[in-house]
């Protein structure tokens, strides 16, 4: 309905304009940098296609999904899943269509799961005959899947899963079972309600053939029927449903699942790496036992590549509303009409923000040569059968990720706090990012678990680099390792005075010499003193995120100085990229100066030039700003928000949000509390019983009876 605000407009400056002028301030080609940030798979065109077909889609719309109900977001979910499946097919999308399609809506769905863990572990796990039968169903959606490991009581020690496969000699099958109430499947996405098959981790155990007592072989992945095809009830001896309220994905149905004595053929097994002889019920072993790992290690580098996407999307919010917003004029100014200053003008406000706009770019090279050593490893085992950079790629992956979703979730939360009042409000886009990204330090292995895994790793090297300092490298670990040896005989008596701030290459040293300090640390506590592994928990996470913090930075350093840029930069934009490369080296490094100070790579008297020289950077960076994060393309219908919006139009935005919808502005309440009538008009009787069913909620029962509490779509 028209009402005099109709005619009201923000005061100046206003942020169509503002945006205008920091874009224009900035010699950056932003088209060229977008091309060489996100070339791959023809990103950009692919996104402005699918775009043009989800945004005017009714189903597609989201600006009423934060005043959604969950099992209304579920159901509608499922509706969107569907719609993205049958519209895939209509428009006849490739792999990497459906993938942008997931990336813009933005919701993690019921059939998420089905095109990553699902199906990479079908590819990945099961032998030619195993994926000549399932991958077409999984490819065809003929079936929808789920990834069964996580348990109630085991999570990221997936050796201590407690869900049984025991092998029955008799009928040749597998009796899956659940032994224990921690040994129900939990948290697995699109298990609660939609999954009809499941891909479930279970310890598999085979009789002795001369005692006939069950032996554990570890952990085996196997491919399980788990509700009917026409009904989608579960099977008999299965429970299964959906776990509840979550910090966030509300559309997707986290569930748990029980088994008792659930039979199983031979062939669910899967069996492409190791086995069972069904004839004599013998173990196949597997040539590399880390092959159970492929599918966490391509979900983890994935999600390394999906963290500099996200921290762009807080980034570009942050970046865009301070840049309009005006608070306070110039304290030293002397007229008394000064005009208030940007936010982001203000050295407090930089230090949050800058810093964050320049770690997007790190993770970006990092996720680049993370991307590479991940096809090249599975090309690798395909072609040879040669396994001998997956302990590399695992560790790798795990410290990375453990720091690369850290740094993006703090960075979004730091963004939001950074916004001030409007940052906490739905306007803001920031609540459903931050709520759904939080999960992530956690999935798929604890960030401060799996650090664990990338420091048993470095130690062995270590431990074989000082048992043989000069046998030939295989790979730059060995080189630095080496070189940390050979150069330090007294093992760090001896001050490496890098100047950090003069050159570029000389921060890459000192974080490759803190790295290595922590490593041989590390090795000499557990190899040489024998101390306890527990005991040396904190230290191992220290280490790995040395180790990966200096490959972010080397990554970096690499693609800004000394590969040729591909695709290309123009001169400007790649001076722009190096300052921003100092920029996120200097600020990582002051944050951790004391291990520096520790392991000789930064000596007192250069560490007081370090935040002069990030204040300096910051400042460098500032006119550029906006055209950086608008290099990151990421569109409105993406951002969802009111204040990151490029037009910069951030406070009709936000008032139309409130004022014309808001869904709770449509009803009249009565405020009276000598009246039980909360809405004007629906009776005490109504409200009353309303009233029951939101605080109590609807049981099955309750369910099938009724008919008044349908979801509201």
């Amino acid at each position: 309905m028209a009402d005099f605000t109709d005619k009201l407009r923000p005061a100046e400056p206003q942020g169509p304009s503002v945006l205008a002028q920091e874009r224009a301030g900035s010699n950056i080609n932003v088209n060229e940098l977008s091309h060489h940030l996100l070339s791959r798979n023809d990103f950009l065109n692919r996104q402005k296609k699918i775009l043009s077909i989800l945004e005017p889609l009714p189903i597609f719309c989201k600006k009423n999904q934060l005043n959604m109900a969950r099992p209304d977001r579920y159901h509608l979910g499922l509706a969107r899943a569907k719609a993205l499946r049958r519209l895939s097919l209509k428009h006849g999308w490739d792999r990497e269509d459906y993938v942008m399609a997931d990336y813009l809506m933005d919701e993690m769905g019921p059939y998420a799961l089905q095109g990553t863990m699902f199906v990479t572990s079908v590819r990945e796990q099961c032998n030619d005959e195993q994926k000549a039968y399932w991958l077409p169903k999984v490819e065809n959606y003929e079936i929808i899947g789920c990834y069964g490991q996580t348990e109630l009581g085991h999570g990221s020690n997936v050796k201590g899963i407690e869900c049984q496969a025991k092998w029955d000699p008799q009928t040749k099958e597998f009796i899956i079972h659940s032994p224990t109430i921690t040994a129900s499947k939990w948290w697995n996405g699109a298990l609660g309600r939609t999954a009809n098959h499941a891909i479930v981790v279970a310890q598999l155990l085979l009789p002795d053939s001369k005692t006939g007592k069950y032996k554990s072989y570890g952990p085996h992945q196997f491919i399980v029927q788990i509700r009917d095809m026409k009904t989608n009830k579960p099977l008999d001896g299965i429970v299964v449903g959906d776990i509840g309220p979550k910090y966030g994905y509300p559309g997707m149905d986290n569930g748990y699942m029980l088994f008792d004595h659930f039979k199983v053929p031979h062939s669910a097994l899967l069996s492409k790496y190791s086995g069972v002889d069904p004839e004599r019920g013998t173990y196949i072993k597997p040539d590399n036992p880390a092959v159970v790992y492929g599918s966490l290690t391509f979900v983890r580098a994935q999600i390394i590549m999906h963290a500099r996407l996200i921290l762009a999307r807080a980034v570009t919010v942050a970046v865009r509303y301070l840049s309009i917003r005006r608070q306070f004029s110039d304290r030293d100014s002397k007229g008394p009409g000064s005009p208030e200053q940007a936010v982001l003008n203000y050295p407090t406000v930089q230090i949050r923000i800058l810093p964050l706009l320049a770690t997007t770019f790190a993770l970006h090279y990092t996720g680049e040569a993370m991307y590479k050593l991940y096809w090249g490893t599975r090309q690798q085992i395909e072609k040879t059968g040669d396994f001998s950079r997956l302990a590399e790629m695992h560790a790798a992956s795990s410290g990375l990720k453990s720091l690369c979703t850290t740094l993006a979730a703090d960075g979004i939360e730091t963004c939001r706090r950074a916004m001030g009042g409007h940052g906490f409000g739905g306007g803001s886009g920031m609540i459903a990012l931050n709520n759904e990204y939080l999960s992530k330090p956690t999935v798929e292995g604890d960030n401060w678990m799996i650090t664990q895994q990338t420091a048993a790793y470095l130690i062995k090297r270590m431990a074989e680099v000082v048992d043989k300092p000069r046998m030939k490298p295989t790979d730059s670990v060995d080189e630095q390792f080496q070189e940390y040896i050979m150069n330090t005989k007294s093992y760090n008596k001896r001050v490496n005075n890098f100047d950090v701030v003069g050159y570029p290459i000389e921060l890459v040293r000192a974080f490759k010499q803190r790295a290595c300090y922590f490593s041989y640390q590390a090795y000499h506590a557990r190899v040489v003193e024998k101390k306890p592994w527990t005991s040396m928990m904190l230290q191992l996470h220290k280490l790995s995120r040395a180790h990966s913090e200096s490959l972010l930075v080397s990554n970096f350093y690499d693609a800004v100085f000394t590969d040729t840029p591909n695709p290309a930069l123009d001169a400007a934009t790649l001076d722009v990229l190096r300052v921003l490369f100092r920029l996120f080296a200097l600020f990582t490094l002051e944050v951790s100066a004391s291990e520096f100070l520790l392991a000789k790579a930064l000596t007192v008297d250069m560490l007081q030039y370090v935040a002069p020289a990030i204040q300096d950077l910051m400042a460098q960076v500032r006119p550029h700003a906006v055209a950086l994060v608008d290099a990151w393309a990421v569109p409105d219908y993406l951002l969802e928000s009111a204040l990151g919006s490029y037009d910069g139009d951030v406070y009709n935005r936000l008032f139309r949000k409130a004022h014309k919808e808001n869904p709770l502005n449509l009803l009249t309440f009565n405020p009276d509390w000598r009246s039980e009538e909360i809405v004007m008009g629906e009776g005490e009787e109504n409200a009353r019983k309303r009233l029951e069913a939101l605080a109590l909620g609807v049981t099955a029962k309750d369910h099938e009876q009724s008919t008044a509490l349908k979801p509201r779509l």
